[in-house]
């Protein structure tokens, strides 16, 4: 495997963040801290149940326009993502697409990428723009039952719906990241391996705030001033 020092002109970081994608560690890593955090939290390590969802976001002007589209509902032109979470708005699968390009459609391919990397889910909650084909799609070829959400016909405004709150949640979380509030990737996948970091930035402190900081080795002496003189403690 080449070093860093093999592509000198590249930056350092982004080779590392190609490197590793290509390599697969960054999904290692994330499938391996989402474990931990569903045992930290006393859940199985398969989830039984999923969400999916899809956000619409700019793009830089970068980015090429043929993986960028203009989504008619939300008035957005960029690019469209998916994202599949557990009931604990981890992440299972994402799926970055142009914005035009359907939630029925786009919604097909992470839902199959769930289905075949955890088959103990039967059930998955979506909104309304997933109705239709895509609930019988999900029922005769990946056999799971795909129910709608759908919103109060009195609803007026925001109103956080039942069940989809955990897969909203983590939109909101996607959309606090700086590099994610727009798309600035020229490839699709580079774009969901940005994701994934996310998630694992947000994973790690999910797992670490259960307990103090603490610094590993002897503890540093400190000096306490009184005025008997200097103690250290």
């Amino acid at each position: 495997m080449a070093s860093p020092k093999d592509f000198a002109p590249w930056p350092t970081v982004y080779w590392y963040f190609t490197w590793w994608h290509d390599d697969g560690a960054v999904e290692r890593i994330h499938d391996a801290l989402r474990s931990k955090v569903r045992e930290a939290d006393g859940r199985d390590v398969e989830p039984s149940a999923d969400l999916i969802d899809s956000q619409s976001v700019r793009t830089a002007d970068t980015v090429p326009a043929a993986t960028r589209g203009f989504d008619a509902g939300k008035k957005v032109k960029g690019r469209k993502r998916f994202i599949v979470t557990d009931t604990l708005s981890l992440l299972l699968a994402v799926h970055v697409v142009a914005a035009s390009v359907q939630d029925r459609d786009g919604a097909k391919r992470p839902l199959l990428w769930t289905r075949l990397d955890h088959p103990e889910v039967r059930k998955v909650w979506a909104d309304q723009g997933s109705a239709g084909r895509l609930v019988d799609w999900a029922t005769q070829i990946l056999g799971r039952e795909l129910e709608i959400v759908r919103k109060d016909p009195d609803q007026r405004g925001f109103q956080v719906q039942p069940k989809r709150w955990a897969v909203e949640r983590t939109c909101s979380w996607l959309t606090a990241h700086r590099r994610l509030a727009r798309d600035y990737e020229t490839s699709l996948a580079h774009s969901e391996t940005m994701i994934r970091w996310a998630m694992i930035g947000i994973m790690v402190r999910r797992l670490t705030r259960r307990c103090p900081a603490a610094r590993p080795g002897p503890k540093p002496l400190i000096q306490v001033r009184s005025h008997a003189g200097t103690v250290q403690a």
